[in-house]
């Protein structure tokens, strides 16, 4: 391993090297990277949630679509309710995927279905439903095939709407 100290003139003298060193810069430089990419996650630690700030955009009502209302019991139980009609998660699932299986013959075979006209699920919640309510009618639509899921929600009273 050898070491340049400089280059040698015509009268013998040696002038100063003008070349820097950049590696051990570049070394701290990728510590402090590895530091920082530890510890940021460990920092932002976020659980105060106020979420459902929602962003308002004119839904569709298609015919095959699926109404959803769920809200809790009050007892730590969940209630789902298919239009007007209460069922069990068991229910659920099955009245969706013959929900389903019905529209796919309606077509004439899965073939014949797109994006634009497969059946959604709108699912609406009460705001003081447990997530575990909400997620579990989510889930089980979309178990039963229902690719898209979405929540209707009420603009607040009086006031313009806003897109976010």
């Amino acid at each position: 391993m050898a070491m340049n100290v400089g280059q040698e003139s015509e009268s013998g003298e040696d002038t100063p090297m003008s070349d820097i060193n950049t590696t051990p810069l570049v070394d701290v430089m990728l510590v402090l990277l590895i530091i920082f990419l530890i510890t940021v996650p460990v920092v932002i630690q976020t659980i105060p949630v106020g979420l459902p700030k929602v962003r308002y955009e004119a839904t569709t009502t298609k015919p095959e679509n699926v109404s959803l209302t769920v809200r809790g019991d009050g007892a730590g139980g969940c209630e789902v309710y298919w239009g007007l009609k209460k069922v069990s998660s068991e229910d659920l699932l099955d009245m969706a995927v013959k929900k389903l299986e019905d529209e796919i013959k309606r077509q004439g075979g899965v073939e014949n279905i797109t994006e634009e006209t497969m059946p959604e699920a709108h699912i609406r919640g009460d705001v003081n439903t447990p997530y575990k309510c909400i997620g579990g009618a989510v889930y089980t639509m979309q178990r039963a095939g229902f690719s898209r899921v979405g929540f209707i929600s009420e603009p607040p009273p009086g006031g313009s709407v806003q897109r976010l």
